[in-house]
């Protein structure tokens, strides 16, 4: 269908629209209009997909004049095919209307490992082990010595692209990354340097939120994407912990071992290039005097990781004197290692700011602040002139250096903390150092600053309001929406105790009760006889689950659940995982029936759908709080409330609904589809815990269904899928619609379809 927006035509590729994606789109026409940011949460399952898709290139072919880029970020290489396909789906349809006028360039990107077509490379077994391999076949002084001596082995598919340098273009259209693959193998050429290379031509990319938010990688592929550039990062409920990720180290012991192993191979390696090539490191060390640290020149395939550190944080100077010799720098690398070992042998917990340690490191070590923001910079120069191409094997000095620059560049909104084991295990020694970042607006600060739009939407950021506090940015734009339906398909209940009318949670000193073990046993067996086709499970951690699970095979009550339904359990080992979410399908596909144990933060929690018969009940056991004494979290809540004045008690409860609403959300996947949510703790019954659920949640939450027991939560499950069972219309019986048609948007544009809405 076609529809106006004020002056843009919006072309979307199906005969109705949901009226939320409508009000969706107008909301983000506003907040592009504004060259503004944007928060919108719009409920699962109502297509927020196609509706982003559909507005902004739509937008950007009504204003041919000053052109947008729209960069899509995803969170899995799965989220980005599903949105190439959708807009593969889309720009056909364009196609059909406008013709060669609607022709775009969109292609998504992502690593070697899922992109090479070279099988000697892409067989290694980890991503840093492919990106290696690919540079031991690709560096320029590898290709150098080739046309020497045929004998040394490149990439075909490199040396192809490169023979057609800047013909190689990819014609438009729309590419996952499984046509990027197929086109490669066709031409001969290789797909990830093309996909690099198109990035900046193309008009819609998509790629993971690292390619933005982690200076290391933007750094690379992201700086030259232009100002008028709308950006979207979708499922964005987490956005604030990946940019803490981005801008944080963890150094154990392996690391140091592992990096003095790198320093003792690079001084090997500068002693064979002392004896002959000496005029290689002269000419690196008058580079420097130059204050040169990086040939400007580098070439795509040598370009290494980008300094971790923001770029208007990097100090555009020489490099300090007294480590512009490469063994100079090798005797600083050896100190600064040395030092952070004598600082692990610690047997107390300590915590401390930038500042301090680096007061520190400057007394017992003599490596001052500059050097240490150095450190990266000339690492990467040193490996150049070293022409080394296992960077797989390098990565233990990187981190340090990664650390070093950091600690060495910021001095707030960081914490240094050493612990020597884990708390949860202490009679282990595990010594570890963590550079912890608390400020999650640094890392997406120089993209709000970048781009004129920036769209965070999800289908879960209540509460709204503590996202701009959080990542500190003002949105033009910020609104929930809710979901219209036909029929109340969404039965959300809170479950406060069990049969025996004792009150069920995962609080600290109940959840180990046997009381509550063997509540939380029967409320599953009892759903499992009632409940048809896939239940899934969510506990607040692996080691409750574990523990849970065991108490119910001692009691027998495991048996039971399993004369009803198989059961499948989620494990820390992906391979393992994906093969009984395999078999949980196919369980539930032949009419057996299983029930799916998994971990509220784990991976299922964050990507999986469990849509249709796969899912119709999804049981929250308890409220997935972090690990409250964790050192790293305390430092983060402390440095909230200095810093944005938010209390650690608001944090840590809104931190803890968006992984439930996370959780339960993943039952609901379309309109057509129905299922039961069941919180199964009695602080969910408490205003200020339960209102922080998605409005969309919350509109179908009963005060009847507030407070229940396990019979009556039974006694509501077989109303509830009675009534589901009955036929219904899709398009909207007693007034209400939740499809709107091309009629019905024109009448609603003159104003005469109001009470249709919702």
């Amino acid at each position: 269908m076609k529809f106006q927006i004020e002056d843009v035509t919006v072309y979307f590729p199906y005969d109705n629209i949901y009226p939320e994606q409508y009000s969706y789109m107008v909301e983000l026409k506003r907040a592009l209009d504004a060259k503004g940011h944007c928060l919108l949460e719009m409920p699962t399952g109502t297509g927020k997909t196609i509706a982003l898709l559909s507005l902004i290139t739509s937008y950007a072919l009504s204003k041919p004049s000053n052109p947008i880029k729209f960069i899509y970020c995803t969170r899995t290489v799965h989220e980005m095919e599903k949105t190439l396909a959708e807009l593969k789906l889309l720009h056909n349809y364009q196609l059909q209307h406008l013709g060669p006028a609607a022709k775009i360039l969109a292609l998504g990107l992502s690593s070697r490992k899922n992109l090479c077509i070279n099988p000697t490379v892409v067989s290694a077994e980890n991503r840093d082990s492919v990106d290696a391999a690919c540079r031991k076949l690709t560096a320029s002084w590898v290709r150098q010595l080739a046309a020497e001596n045929p004998r040394i082995p490149t990439c075909s598919f490199f040396e192809n692209y490169d023979k057609f340098a800047s013909e190689a273009i990819l014609p438009p259209g729309v590419y996952t990354l499984q046509d990027l693959r197929a086109y490669g193998k066709e031409k001969g050429w290789c797909p990830y340097f093309l996909a690099r290379h198109m990035v900046q031509l193309a008009n819609v990319v998509v790629y993971s939120y690292q390619y933005l938010l982690d200076p290391k990688v933007a750094g690379i592929i992201s700086k030259e994407m232009q100002r008028e550039s709308v950006v979207v990062f979708d499922e964005a409920h987490n956005i604030d912990n990946v940019c803490i990720e981005a801008l944080s180290v963890s150094v154990r012991m392996q690391t140091l071992e592992g990096a003095t192993r790198n320093i003792n191979r690079m001084a090997q390696e500068i002693d064979r290039f002392k004896a002959t090539d000496a005029g290689r490191l002269r000419a690196e060390y008058n580079r420097l005097v130059e204050g040169l640290a990086v040939r400007g020149d580098l070439r795509n395939t040598d370009a290494w990781l980008a300094n971790p550190a923001l770029p208007d944080d990097i100090l555009k100077e020489a490099v300090p004197g007294n480590i512009r010799r490469a063994e100079h720098f090798l005797s600083v690398l050896r100190r600064l290692v040395q030092y952070v070992k004598g600082r692990l042998q610690t047997e107390n917990v300590e915590k401390e700011g930038p500042v301090t340690f680096v007061a520190s490191v400057n007394a017992q070590a003599g490596i001052d602040q500059k050097m240490l923001r150095f450190c990266y910079d000339r690492l990467h120069s040193l490996m150049l002139t070293l022409e080394i191409t296992d960077t797989d094997e390098f990565l233990h000095i990187q981190t340090i250096c990664d650390f070093a620059t950091l600690v060495g560049t910021y001095t707030r909104g960081f914490s240094i903390i050493i612990e020597p084991f884990d708390e949860r295990m202490p009679h282990i020694p595990d010594p570890v150092l963590q550079l912890c970042c608390h400020d999650a607006s640094l890392a997406i600060k120089p993209v709000f600053e970048r781009f004129q739009s920036v769209v965070i939407t999800s289908g879960t950021l209540s509460p709204i309001d503590l996202y701009p506090r959080l990542l500190n940015f003002n949105p033009v734009v910020s609104r929930s929406f809710t979901m219209s339906l036909t029929r109340d398909c969404i039965c959300p209940m809170v479950l406060t105790r069990g049969s025996d009318q004792l009150p069920v949670s995962t609080k600290y000193d109940l959840r180990s009760d046997p009381g509550v073990e063997k509540n939380y046993g029967k409320l599953l067996l009892e759903m499992v006889s009632v409940v048809p086709d896939g239940i899934v499970c969510f506990f607040v951690s692996y080691s409750y689950m574990d523990g849970i699970v065991n108490s119910w095979h001692e009691t027998g009550l495991l048996k039971e659940i399993m004369q009803h339904k198989l059961v499948f359990i989620e494990t820390q080992d992906v391979v393992e995982t994906t093969l009984a979410l395999d078999n949980y399908r196919k369980a539930c596909d032949c009419g057996r029936g299983a029930v799916f144990f998994s971990v509220a933060r784990g991976k299922v929690a964050e990507g999986i759908d469990f849509d249709r018969h796969y899912g119709r009940l999804v049981i929250m056991f308890g409220i997935p709080f972090q690990y409250t004494l964790s050192r790293i979290l305390l430092a983060r809540l402390e440095y909230l409330r200095d810093t944005f004045q938010i209390k650690e008690g608001d944090f840590l409860t809104f931190d803890a609904l968006r992984q439930a609403a996370q959780c339960v959300g993943r039952v609901i996947r379309s309109k057509a589809d129905y299922g039961m949510m069941i919180f199964a703790d009695k602080r969910y019954s408490r205003h200020d815990k339960r209102s922080k659920l998605p409005g969309w949640i919350l509109s179908h939450l009963r005060d009847a269904h507030l407070n229940l027991s396990t019979d009556m939560a039974v006694h509501i499950a077989r109303e509830f899928l009675r009534k589901m069972a009955q036929p219904y219309d899709k398009t909207g019986a007693m007034g209400k619609k939740t499809l709107l048609s091309e009629a019905d948007l024109e009448k609603m544009a003159n104003g005469n379809l109001g009470e249709t809405m919702f």
